[in-house]
């Protein structure tokens, strides 16, 4: 008996990444790991995609410094790589609009197209980093697909799960969109309820066969809060966090109480935005 054809899929991880983090990375393992073993399923690639600075999250450093991070995080990864479009746009972007993209660049068979990303030689240094990959190809080219072109879907944690929640931070309609056009990946975590929040939201539970949720069975508490949290704190964030970024925030002094203020009293880009289409 021949066994079923299995949809190829990239898995796609948007946030600030500030600074990327082991756990992060391991999203991407968890997830891959539970998509292969469902049999319906394989994944061919990873892409982190770092917001931009016109998100204007509290304490997000500038976006050359969380690309070139989460870039030497990767540099090992066989699969995972880090994509620049979205942050180097002038204005926010929403997710449902990332996604787009990503589908709409495999759809078109672009697999080896050029990166622009931040170069590694010396990537202390600001620079005109989006035009400095011109031509260069890309790290880790998908094989072309005659088949079809794989499909993306958006890998989170629940905390993004959750945060459908908060008013006006996403649009009910981009909400749809993403899960039942792209389908989310779900990595759950201690102290969650995801399936009790898709129960109790009417449009992931309409959806609900698109949201793989991946439980976490070695529980993994870091986050990018507590990594600068501790380096206020003049604490070692060692095995936390790949050592080349450990090695890169210390050699740019990022992560300090003045970096923390960055877009103190500022409104988040997206609530911004939805509240003032929902009162025009």
């Amino acid at each position: 008996m021949e066994k079923p054809e299995r949809t190829e899929v990239v898995l796609l991880a948007c946030g600030s990444f500030n600074p990327i983090t082991n756990m992060h990375l391991r999203l991407f393992e968890l997830a891959r790991d539970y998509m292969n073993e469902t049999g319906k399923y394989r994944v061919v690639k990873g892409i982190i995609s770092p917001v931009g600075d016109a998100y204007k999250k509290k304490g997000l450093i500038p976006a050359h410094h969380r690309v070139i991070m989460a870039e030497l995080a990767t540099k090992t990864s066989g699969w995972v790589e880090v994509d620049t479009w979205e942050s180097l746009q002038k204005e926010w972007v929403e997710t449902v609009k990332v996604l787009r993209h990503h589908q709409e660049k495999l759809e078109a068979g672009n697999y080896n197209q050029q990166q622009n990303s931040p170069m590694q030689e010396k990537p202390g240094r600001k620079r005109k980093w989006a035009e400095q990959r011109q031509n260069s190809t890309q790290k880790k080219p998908l094989e072309p697909n005659l088949k079809g072109a794989p499909k993306v879907k958006l890998l989170c944690g629940a905390d993004l799960l959750e945060s459908f929640g908060v008013p006006n931070l996403w649009k009910s309609e981009d909400i749809a969109h993403i899960v039942a056009d792209y389908g989310l990946v779900c990595v759950t975590r201690a102290g969650s309820d995801a399936q009790k929040f898709i129960y109790e939201s009417d449009v992931l539970w309409r959806h609900r066969r698109h949201i793989h949720l991946v439980n976490e069975w070695v529980p993994n508490d870091i986050s990018s809060t507590k990594i600068r949290r501790a380096l206020r704190r003049g604490q070692s964030i060692r095995y936390l966090v790949p050592d080349p970024v450990q090695e890169y925030i210390e050699e740019h002094g990022l992560y300090s109480a003045e970096s923390e203020d960055r877009n103190l009293g500022v409104a988040l880009a997206p609530l911004q935005r939805n509240a003032a289409e929902a009162t025009s």
